[in-house]
């Protein structure tokens, strides 16, 4: 039976039906609605929800208030975090390698005892105190059946290793890249895919390092050379005192180590195991607890492949665009990219003063990266040449000493502050994400003078002559540029090209007596390296890149910070990278009392990107940036 409402009941649906409806609609233009979008798209990453235009249309709507709490959410500094990204374009690319023979395990095939295929964990030219494997493989052809070239590639037929030899010579480590607690007595928590993509996003041994040859077996513990294997901290220098034979002996491919005078001379100096310096000089320094300052490789190929992540992550390593099998080498390449993304989105989402980017002490690290600076970073230095010179441990642009302690390898979603990275860092400078990217010194004082002065080299329009004057400040056609380019790249000086290692004054003055030379020739060949004898004399060696300015290569990364955050383009090139992304377009001549206005306004506000972005989308150049008909885009007219 239906009931009929009665009267009482229908006035109060009545009543209660007219406290929700809402007040009349503001009378919105179809120009104000496309700035409302546009404010959306630019601050929150999306067009706006049905919710969010109700309330733009409420008569009581305030734009400013509105704009206030998108400059509270993260949604804007990550597109500052892009715009930066862009314009120093530091996504590290596969053009970019570091696998230095220090940090990169290979694996090897043998039989074992019983027949069975097993795999072996070795180092290209780890030194050991048997000659006939010194620099090479640790098994000899006699014990394995095999040699192994320098590619990598094994040549011979696998004859069964005795146990006894496996004993002497290798060892079984449970190794960080499967276990979690890879320090503790006997590691247990043994990696999960399923519940490690949780615990640990982005932190996947590929399948070939969790399995044995047969390709079914899960890895318990890996089979190590034994020297490999050493945990010590520190080593000495090793001097075998024998004779390099002209042709290989032991029925090898590779060649006995050179003995070096400088070994000859240090023999027994005591070295830091994490250093490049140790491993081609001492035969006691390994890969660490856990085999952690090694990254694992599935063959023995120059670059083996190790790790599953994003190939590319636009959006960030929580939300990738794809997942790949890739080299050992790019694990370390993705993760100081993600770096430089997380400095600059802090710096934007903590209202810091935008000079920080290029001044700052401070970084953002996770597990990978701590990984990195404590254990992977000192294997790109030093050369032979520096070594010659006593520059045996590396003076890196971020104290290792600083690095938080707590964090693991696998600790990829775990980002954590370090306060001051040491007295060399300076904000992106530093980082190797910036100085990778630009290898050379000019390349890195070029990005810096068009990023962030927004200035370019423009060459003079003359008849390029030929030359033997070195002095590019001073060559015909050339002094344009180089006037002022080389000035800047001076201040890269003391950092090593293509390479994150502090040359420091105390073993490379810019004048150094010791590497006189007027010519290449009349300079040492272990001078040469790190001195220009164009710009040297018969008393004393000129450090390369010093000539431009023997000042900025003493003031360093920092002293470019200094420099350019305190030109006065700085805060108008800022405005100008800002009001064209968020425009859309390049400003002209017509935008010069935009650009002044925010240059002021950034400036005037501590040099902050959250004033700097409101007084943008406030603008009425942004307003009417928008307000575009179709046939207008059709046409590619710019408003």
């Amino acid at each position: 039976m239906v009931r009929r409402r009665s009267v009482l009941a229908s006035a109060s649906l009545a009543m209660a039906c007219a406290a929700l409806t809402p007040p009349a609609l503001a009378e919105r233009t179809l120009q104000e609605y496309r700035y409302f979008r546009a404010l959306s798209i630019d601050l929150q990453g999306r067009i706006p929800s049905r919710a969010e235009v109700a309330r733009f249309e409420d008569p009581t709507f305030d734009v400013g208030q509105w704009v206030d709490e998108r400059l509270r959410a993260p949604a804007w500094a990550e597109r500052m975090r892009t715009l930066y990204m862009d314009l120093l374009r530091l996504e590290i690319t596969t053009a970019v390698q570091f696998n230095p023979q220090s940090i990169v395990l290979r694996r090897q095939q043998i039989l074992g005892p019983d027949g069975t295929p097993e795999y072996v964990y070795y180092r290209f030219n780890q030194r050991r105190s048997r000659p006939e494997t010194d620099g090479d493989f640790c098994l000899t052809a006699a014990e394995s059946g095999v040699t192994i070239d320098t590619t990598g590639a094994q040549r011979g037929t696998p004859t069964r290793v005795t146990a006894a030899t496996l004993a002497a010579r290798t060892v079984l480590v449970r190794p960080w890249w499967l276990y979690r607690d890879y320090r503790a007595a006997a590691p247990a928590d043994r990696f999960n895919a399923s519940a490690w993509a949780t615990r640990f996003p982005n932190f996947a041994p590929i399948t070939q390092l969790q399995q044995e040859p047969d390709g079914t077996t899960v890895t318990a513990a890996v089979r190590v050379c034994r020297e490999e294997a050493s945990t010590a901290a520190t080593g000495t220098v090793y001097f075998a005192n024998r004779p390099r034979p002209a042709t290989p002996p032991f029925g090898r491919i590779i060649n006995v180590p050179a003995e070096s005078a400088w070994a000859r001379t240090n023999a027994g100096m005591p070295l830091a195991c994490s250093g490049d310096v140790a491993f081609r000089s001492s035969a006691d320094c390994g890969c660490g607890p856990g085999l952690e300052r090694c990254m694992p490789g599935a063959n023995s190929g120059t670059n083996p492949p190790a790790f599953t992540f994003p190939t590319r992550a636009p959006l960030g390593p929580d939300d990738p665009l794809d997942q790949a099998s890739q080299a050992q080498d790019d694990w370390n390449l993705f993760w100081w990219s993600q770096e430089a993304q997380r400095f600059i989105e802090h710096m934007v989402s903590d209202d810091r003063d935008f000079r920080d980017v290029l001044t700052a002490r401070d970084t953002w690290v996770n597990g990978p990266l701590a990984t990195f600076y404590k254990h992977h970073a000192a294997a790109s230095c030093c050369s032979a040449s520096a070594i010659t010179l006593g520059y045996t441990q590396p003076e890196g642009l971020f104290d290792p000493a600083r690095v938080p302690s707590a964090l693991l390898p696998h600790d990829t979603a775990t980002w954590t502050r370090v306060a001051d990275r040491g007295p060399n860092a300076s904000g992106l400078l530093t980082m190797p994400a910036f100085l990778v990217k630009y290898g050379s010194r000019r390349a890195r004082a070029h990005v810096l003078y068009n990023a962030f002065l927004c200035r370019d080299f423009v060459a003079e329009n003359v008849q390029l002559a030929p030359s033997t004057e070195p002095d590019l400040m001073r060559r015909p056609g050339c002094a344009a540029c180089h006037a002022t380019l080389e000035p800047l790249a001076a201040y890269f000086t003391r950092v090593a090209e293509n390479d994150w290692t502090w040359l420091p004054a105390a073993r490379f003055p810019v004048m150094n007596p010791m590497c006189a030379g007027a010519t290449a020739a009349a300079m040492s060949a272990t001078c040469r390296a790190f001195y220009d004898p164009a710009f040297s004399s018969a008393s004393m060696g000129m450090l390369r890149s010093a000539y431009g300015s023997a000042a900025n290569a003493d003031a360093g990364p920092i002293g470019a910070a200094r420099a350019i955050t305190q030109s006065p383009e700085f805060a108008a090139c800022a405005a100008e990278n800002v009001a064209s992304a968020f425009l859309g377009r390049s400003l002209g001549v017509d935008d010069a009392p935009l650009t002044s206005g925010l240059s002021q306004t950034f400036s005037a506000g501590g040099y902050r990107m959250r004033a700097l972005v409101r007084a943008v989308v406030l603008s009425d150049a942004y307003r009417n940036a928008n307000n575009l008909d179709s046939d207008t885009w059709r046409q590619g007219a710019s408003p």
